[in-house]
């Protein structure tokens, strides 16, 4: 019975160590100035044109969309790594690709205003190789009944 523990535990560490054939995440564009490789003044920056949003009044059911405008004001390649909202009625899209030094972008926000009313606030989460490493957005809706208007 001990023999039988003893290998099932050998089993258990000698394939838990194992790779998996899991696909390797390249890091040759990632440049975080926490590094010890990037200094502050080598690192990207991210800088929006404006960081909310209000679309206003609109009907209930509407679907509206702002490309939130940024460039890269930083001295090496800006990468997006994840775009997360508040909301299942929110959506946010980005480019996968790196932003150079002195370019521009944008971060696409969508709404669905099916099924709530009144005054709605929802945030995008912008995680970035940056110091700070996120950015929130804001989108500021009223939505009304068609027959309210």
């Amino acid at each position: 019975m001990k023999h039988l523990l003893w290998m099932v535990m050998l089993v258990v560490i000698a394939t838990s160590c194992a790779n998996s054939g899991s696909k390797k995440i390249s890091t040759d564009l990632v440049n975080n100035p926490s590094s010890a490789k990037t200094t502050a003044t080598d690192a990207p920056q991210i800088k929006f044109e404006k960081t909310e949003h209000d679309f206003g009044r609109i009907i209930q059911g509407e679907r509206v969309t702002y490309q939130f405008k940024f460039t890269n004001t930083g001295q090496s390649d800006l990468l997006i790594s994840k775009v997360s909202t508040s909301c299942g009625c929110t959506v946010g899209k980005y480019t996968k690709t790196p932003i150079a030094p002195g370019e521009s972008d944008f971060i696409e926000a969508s709404f669905d205003s099916s099924g709530r009313k009144g005054i709605q606030k929802k945030t995008i989460t912008v995680l970035t190789n940056t110091q700070p490493n996120t950015t929130t957005l804001l989108i500021k809706a009223e939505i009304v009944m068609p027959e309210n208007i």
